[in-house]
């Protein structure tokens, strides 16, 4: 496909509940999850160049911190296409600071794509084909459009998008008005949610035309889109913590969604690996040498494949080895990661393990 999209990847995450694997100076978008070889960022990028027509086009938005790691990952990236944030501040500074310097290298008609870096896409060419639909609706009018995941269960871990009047059709998608953003429903509400057939999960993919956004921004969010606009990356320090969806996508009027299906996940913690890498003749995903007597439904991955990992009468749970850490927690307990983290963050004999 061939477009004249500006895809943008977010790289300033933490992916804290894939810990031990994640760490400070080594994130979720720096792992290798899939045993393709590639890194989740390494890999949205590589299904991006098409669309950014070379690395040329392609931009990346990251952390001071972690700039140095994208540049290893991504060696053909060009220097000026990588911004580094000096602070985090959520997505809404990200997304306003890019746009901002997108706009003064490619004018305010420039179309700009955000996606994530740490999410997991099946269907390439479908992927594709919904970002030429997205392409073609932000051109036609003044749109931001998101991409809304088909629902394959009651997820209470996603946004909900609900769709509204329709809009067209572009490249054989349907396209809607958003009507609200719902933030992560409980698992009742999210089964009424898919029973109307009318909502999505909100996959934090969006595109759109600079100018468009820049004044949605300054309507919506000046606090956050003035600073930048004057001060560049000095403003930083004292912008306000904000998402996007906050700060911009459930105030303004021009959101739109393309309910898409091109197998996708987001990765959000270890229970991911099953969806991803479950073969049904094993009882267990193995991303290690693993050796199980009576052990089913469980997930075990080690960083050093000469190290090996033997389990008797254990079930639903998840085994991590990397490193000088070895996890070992309930599958339906893997949230709590980020709080065992924060505990140790309180502790300084445990700072090299974060």
């Amino acid at each position: 496909m061939k477009s004249s999209m500006i895809p943008v990847i977010l790289a300033g995450g933490k992916g804290e509940r894939f810990w031990p694997l994640s760490r400070r100076a080594r994130p979720k978008q720096f792992l290798c999850l899939d045993r393709t070889g590639k890194s989740l960022l390494q890999a949205t990028a590589d299904r991006l160049l098409d669309v950014a027509g070379g690395w040329q086009g392609l931009w990346v938005i990251t952390s001071a911190e972690l700039s140095d790691g994208v540049r290893e990952q991504l060696p053909e990236l060009p220097p000026e296409n990588l911004l580094a944030e000096p602070q985090g501040r959520d997505t809404a500074p990200a997304v306003a600071w890019t746009t901002l310097e997108i706009a003064k290298r490619h004018g305010d008609d420039a179309l700009i794509g955000f996606f994530p870096a740490d999410h997991w896409i099946g269907d390439r060419e479908g992927f594709k084909n919904t970002l030429e639909a997205a392409s073609q609706l932000a051109n036609s009018q003044r749109a931001i459009v998101t991409l809304g995941i088909e629902p394959t269960y009651p997820s209470s871990g996603y946004g909900y998008i609900e769709q509204g009047q329709g809009a067209g059709t572009y490249a054989g998608i349907s396209a809607y008005r958003v009507n609200r953003f719902t933030e992560k429903p409980d698992r009742e509400t999210a089964e009424t949610f898919i029973e109307t057939g009318k909502y999505t999960w909100n996959s934090g993919m969006f595109i759109f035309r600079a100018g468009v956004v820049i004044d949605e921004l300054r309507a919506y969010a000046p606090e956050i889109l003035d600073p930048i606009a004057e001060r560049g990356v000095a403003a930083y320090a004292d912008l306000p913590k904000k998402s996007i969806d906050y700060a911009l996508m459930e105030k303004t009027h021009l959101t739109y969604v393309l309910p898409a299906d091109f197998g996708w996940d987001d990765l959000g913690d270890w229970n991911a690996l099953e969806r991803l890498l479950k073969d049904d003749d094993c009882p267990n995903v193995e991303v290690a040498r693993h050796l199980g007597l009576d052990t089913k439904g469980s997930i075990f991955y080690a960083s050093n494949p000469e190290e090996a990992i033997v389990t008797i009468g254990l079930e639903d749970v998840v085994v991590v080895r990397d490193g000088n850490v070895t996890l070992i927690v309930k599958k339906e307990r893997t949230q709590d990661i980020k709080k065992v983290l924060q505990s140790l963050k309180e502790r300084p004999e445990y700072q090299s393990e974060l």
